[in-house]
């Protein structure tokens, strides 16, 4: 039985409920009851309400999702429009703050219009409260945005963990499209302006789901790789064998030609199985969570598929926040290297690539969780260094047979080295090769320290395997 949060019968007739951006009238269909939301997430029968009475549309509490405590708090968008009082943010404050001190992880369940424009200054202060516990609680928030959420009720789940988006009807903005056209004349539906099409590129948006249902089991599936709290011992389940075959079977030798680094990384992990985060963000880089002989472990990969591998503004970014993420919650990371430097141009650099690059290299080299670079067929230059080289601070540094490491490709560098060899009419492929057979054999780096091992692809994840074993 719902023990939703209901508006007193005085709210019937009155007015509605009008939040920072978004006018609340009656919706075309109905939106699922939140209630319902928390118990599809939740083993059976295990979830406890607290503070049921004064929710104001907010239902909150703690119960156990395969086996082990979480905290859940759930908007009820048929409660004014799921805008934020004082008294519903006092209710998820509490939820969080509860949460941290348990060392459990938080689920937030969002449909919002944002602040309370009826309380005023009261409902900006329950956000700013939120945002404070969100902020500093050191479990992990995982937020799931199942409509329209506006203002506050958006920047509260950007300060999380992850968030999830919901369906079609899944938005987030900071001023929705009638704020912006009295303010700037510009005209913009809200799907269009804040929907998970639109978030699954700017990075807001970690992951998708096409429903309530599909959503819980995503929640259930992210929760099993993450601690309880940041320090916490991260979960384990039964290990499981790679699938079979040559993890470099799709790689092919030649670095001009592309292919799907998700290949590589569904062989070194348990079951092939590999739960990506922004697969739209940035997709010349790959990040996300499986598993090694049981235990999580974080993977981010250059993706040859894009962009030729090369790292730019935004794939530092999408690397920096998840190296941060792995780090907070002690997940061991696996970095596949296969890059041929930074990406060139003028809207690079206008767009802050060096600072932005900057602190993906703070973000490795402040890390302290175990982790493996294995340099799958290049790595050139800062993207070299970037991807977690030996001198940032690596635990253990790998590479394939045929690997060539180096400040730039040999075609680039004979046009500085060998100016005036290709200027006297010199074959310009053959200096190239002969400057990448001197220089650049993954053998050279080896012999003078930078790799620690040469390893065959098939003997790949038993090394990554023994050395995390050796770190826990």
């Amino acid at each position: 039985m719902s023990t939703e949060a209901t508006a007193p019968a005085s709210a019937a007739v009155a007015a509605p409920t009008v939040t920072a951006d978004v006018a609340v009238t009656s919706a075309p269909e109905p939106p699922v009851p939140a209630r319902e939301r928390i118990d599809l997430l939740c083993d059976d029968g295990t979830f406890l309400a607290h503070r049921s009475e004064s929710g104001d549309g907010v239902i909150a509490g703690s119960g156990k999702v395969g086996g082990r405590t979480i905290y859940v708090w759930a908007q009820n968008a048929k409660h004014k429009g799921g805008s934020l009082g004082r008294l519903g943010g006092e209710q998820i404050t509490a939820t969080i703050e509860m949460a941290n001190k348990a060392g459990a992880p938080v689920v937030g369940l969002l449909q919002s219009g944002g602040a309370r424009l009826q309380e005023g200054i009261a409902a900006l202060g329950a956000y700013a409260s939120i945002f404070r516990a969100t902020s500093r609680a050191r479990v992990p928030q995982i937020s799931v945005i199942y409509g329209p959420c506006a203002g506050g009720a958006a920047y509260s789940p950007a300060l999380g963990t992850l968030v999830i988006m919901v369906g079609e009807g899944s938005q987030m903005f900071l001023t929705g499209p009638r704020v912006i056209k009295r303010v700037t004349r510009e005209e913009i539906s809200a799907t269009d302006l804040g929907g998970h099409r639109v978030h699954r590129k700017t990075g807001v948006s970690h992951m998708e789901a096409d429903d309530d249902a599909s959503a819980a089991d995503l929640i259930r599936q992210t929760l099993s790789y993450f601690p309880g709290y940041a320090g916490g011992p991260l979960p384990s389940v039964e290990p499981r064998d790679a699938p079979a075959g040559d993890p470099s079977a799709t790689v092919p030798l030649n670095q001009r030609l592309v292919y799907d680094v998700r290949d590589v990384a569904r062989h070194l992990l348990d079951g092939g199985e590999f739960l990506e985060f922004g697969a739209r963000w940035a997709k010349n880089m790959v990040v996300g969570l499986g598993r090694i002989e049981g235990h999580s472990v974080g993977v981010i990969a250059n993706q040859p598929r894009y962009l030729g591998g090369t790292l730019d503004a935004a794939a530092s970014d999408k690397g920096t926040w998840f190296v941060d993420m792995c780090d907070r919650f002690g997940i061991p990371m696996v970095v596949l290297s296969d890059t041929p430097g930074f990406r060139p141009g003028v809207r690079q650099e206008r767009e802050a690539v060096l600072r932005r690059g900057a602190d993906l290299l703070r973000a490795f080299s402040v890390a302290e969780v175990p982790r493996v670079t294995v340099t799958l067929r290049q790595a050139y230059g800062g993207a070299y260094i970037v991807m977690n080289c030996r001198d940032l601070g690596h635990d253990l540094t790998l590479a394939w047979p045929g690997a060539r490491i180096g400040v730039m490709g040999a075609t680039q560098a004979i046009e500085i080295v060998k100016r005036r060899e290709l200027e006297a009419g010199a074959d310009p492929a053959q200096l190239a090769a002969d400057y990448e057979e001197q220089y650049l054999p993954v053998a050279i780096a080896a012999a003078s320290g930078h790799i620690d091992e040469i390893v065959s692809p098939v003997d790949t994840r038993e090394r990554i395997a023994a050395h995390f074993q050796a770190r826990r």
